[in-house]
């Protein structure tokens, strides 16, 4: 091999290689036809990709939250109809219907104009470059975050602060996000964060520590919690469940296998009657079931 051939080899790899670092054009997101959408990243650029399948499920299929339906069903409409609205933070027992209940509220106000785009924790620095795409479109946006949990140093923690409070850009109007957690201040506790409160007088001054920790749920003008069912609302779902795979009426026997399956994953939820009912119909259409 020549000295020719040496150079042009070497440019070859050195090409290659510059070119996982060069933005990638992405095709735009079809804003037509789609109605849930992604924020994805390829290289150093980030992009919106259209959902093709969203998931389908309708307000009525979440039982045992009417409270909570209400309370998100008209911050929601506020939004989609243009009046002030808030950020929504979701909060509570695992299972209990808080993704669910953002994905039915989109499928009920899609079709006035309310779009969808999911937003991964470790994308969260990307906010303000997601909102740069789409303040100027006539559309409605959710930036939903699903399961949300930080340590306090993380950097979508504090992106996150940044957008919700506003920075020195503001907030799109045709924007609003809507976030679950398992915890409330979606950081954890401890119990040294409370040696550091003062009682001055009557008043108590919570640590610095924890003024931190709850900095972050407080810019969310709207806080909603979901709590573990009981056993009445577990067997409610699991009835509306097993209707919603052919099965119309629950069994003594269906009844003790549903409280067996919760007790074996030691959870009442939602998601568990769910399961409990696929398996159920599963077994009975197989020929399995009892």
């Amino acid at each position: 091999m020549n000295d020719l051939d040496k150079l042009y080899e070497r440019a070859d790899r050195l090409l290659d290689h510059l070119e996982k670092f060069l933005p990638i054009t992405q095709p735009e997101p079809d804003w037509q036809t789609a109605i849930a959408f992604r924020w994805r990243r390829q290289g150093n650029a980030g992009y919106i990709q259209s959902i093709t399948h969203p998931h389908r499920i309708a307000l009525d299929a979440l039982c045992g939250i009417d409270d909570q339906k209400q309370r998100i069903d008209q911050n929601t409409q506020q939004f989609v109809q243009g009046f002030s609205a808030n950020n929504v933070l979701l909060t509570g027992a695992r299972g209990t219907g808080k993704s669910s209940l953002i994905k039915a509220l989109l499928n009920k106000y899609a079709g006035d104009g309310l779009r969808l785009i999911e937003v991964e924790k470790h994308h969260l620095v990307d906010l303000h470059d997601i909102v740069e795409r789409i303040y100027q479109r006539p559309e409605r946006f959710i930036l939903f975050c699903d399961d949300l949990s930080f340590e306090t140093d993380e950097p979508g923690y504090k992106a996150l602060k940044v957008v919700l409070d506003g920075s020195i850009a503001t907030v799109s109007d045709n924007v609003v996000i809507y976030a679950t957690s398992n915890r409330r201040h979606m950081v954890p506790e401890f119990m040294r964060d409370n040696l550091d409160t003062r009682h001055i007088g009557e008043e108590v001054h919570p640590s610095e520590a924890i003024e931190e920790k709850i900095s972050l749920s407080e810019r969310f003008g709207l806080w909603v919690s979901f709590y573990p069912f009981d056993q009445d609302q577990y067997l409610e779902i699991v009835c509306y469940w097993l209707a919603y795979f052919g099965i119309q009426e629950m069994t003594a026997l269906a009844r003790t296998e549903a409280l067996q399956w919760a007790l074996e994953r030691g959870s009442r939820s939602g998601r568990v009657a769910w399961q409990f009912a696929r398996d159920l119909a599963g077994r009975q259409k197989s020929g399995c079931g009892n």
